[in-house]
């Protein structure tokens, strides 16, 4: 590791933009996220067209401390939801998110802060999400977006989008993940008593309600438990057994619960594992692929490739600070690959921006 790379890095400056009648959740998501992060590798700025308070959605009012000044000196500008999303907003707003982008910086929305981007012309020829509500709305109003108003959040390198409240929990803790990783990302979820991690590519919401007959019914502890034996084969018939459950009713309650499917699921669990070990362990990568349950070292190339855009050793160097002596090896057989999904763009690590 190069000697710089020791060397702190500022504080990544984040400016959160409050428009009037802001929806106050979307607002608080993520400076809770933020502050949560150890070390306050983030420095949070409220801003707004001008610095006062700023009545929100639910009628109580928002000190703000920063007018548009704070999106000219920010690393990262999140546009959290707004009522009604159909106004037209300020110029000078949509002026200062526009040069923003130009300038390369990152662009964050939650909710119907997607439209504020989409007038900025952010999201043009861009694939983007807001609440499955709008999203309709969205795509007509601005025909050179491409909706997806099925998922979770999009991420896009420069310009990320999510779904409604609690799928703007998920993008702030996918943001954090991107900048300083897996192990650090968790410990701000088990903080916020959050999943530690949702892939983007999940459902919005339950097209089917859980059967009215079993009230209460939930897959959390067949989760849990599985999230203990990644190292170990886990098929649906193993997790429906555990879930005492029929294959089939298994699988659609899965779906309904999680938005994605078993195994969908434990890859995602499984990538997690890796690259926590990656983060904090030097052990090496045939290891790494036995403990988390990916088989082979190919096998967890591939799957780091397809879906992280980069490769374990290439992650390592960048969030791995330092590694602690392989503690042993533990021979385990291990389960098949499984099916990757779409890959998002390569991401670099917070510390090392210059």
């Amino acid at each position: 590791m190069r000697e710089e790379a020791a060397i702190p890095a500022p504080p990544h400056r984040v400016a959160v933009l409050v428009l009037d009648d802001v929806l106050p959740l979307d607002l608080g998501i993520p400076a809770q996220v933020f502050i949560a992060v150890p070390g306050d590798p983030y420095r949070l700025t409220l801003c707004g067209r001008t610095a006062r308070p700023v009545t929100t959605a639910a009628g109580f009012a928002v000190t703000v401390t920063a007018g548009l000044e704070a999106i000219r000196e920010a690393d990262t500008v999140i546009v959290p939801g707004y009522a009604p999303h159909r106004r037209e907003l300020p110029r000078t707003v949509l002026t200062a998110l526009a040069e923003a982008h130009a300038r390369g910086r990152r662009l964050v929305s939650i909710c119907t802060g997607a439209f504020a981007l989409a007038a900025a012309g952010i999201l043009d020829g861009r694939k983007a999400t807001t609440h499955w509500k709008y999203a309709d709305e969205l795509a007509a109003r601005y025909p050179t977006v491409s909706v997806d108003p099925h998922v979770l959040y999009v991420d896009e390198g420069q310009v990320l989008t999510s779904a409604g409240v609690a799928a703007g929990i998920d993008l702030c803790l996918h943001l954090v993940r991107r900048d300083l990783g897996a192990r650090t990302a968790n410990e701000v979820a088990r903080t916020l008593v959050s999943a530690p991690h949702r892939d983007g590519g999940q459902a919005q919401y339950i097209k089917r309600p859980l059967a009215p007959e079993e009230p209460g019914v939930t897959l959390a502890a067949t989760r849990e438990w599985a999230v203990a034996r990644l190292h170990e084969p886990l098929t649906v018939p193993r997790l429906a057994a555990h879930a005492h459950m029929a294959p089939r009713t298994f699988a659609r309650r899965f779906v309904a619960e999680t938005g994605t499917t078993p195994l969908q699921w434990l890859l995602a669990a499984r990538l997690d594992r890796a690259r926590e070990l990656l983060e904090t362990t030097g052990l090496a990568v045939d290891h790494i692929a036995d403990r988390c349950g990916l088989g082979s070292p190919s096998n967890l190339r591939l799957h780091f490739r397809r879906i992280l855009g980069t490769t374990p050793t290439a992650y390592r160097a960048a969030f791995a600070a330092t590694a602690q002596p392989d503690p042993g090896r533990a021979r385990i057989t291990t389960a098949a690959g499984l099916p990757p999904s779409p890959p998002p763009p390569p991401q670099r690590a917070l510390a090392r921006r210059r």
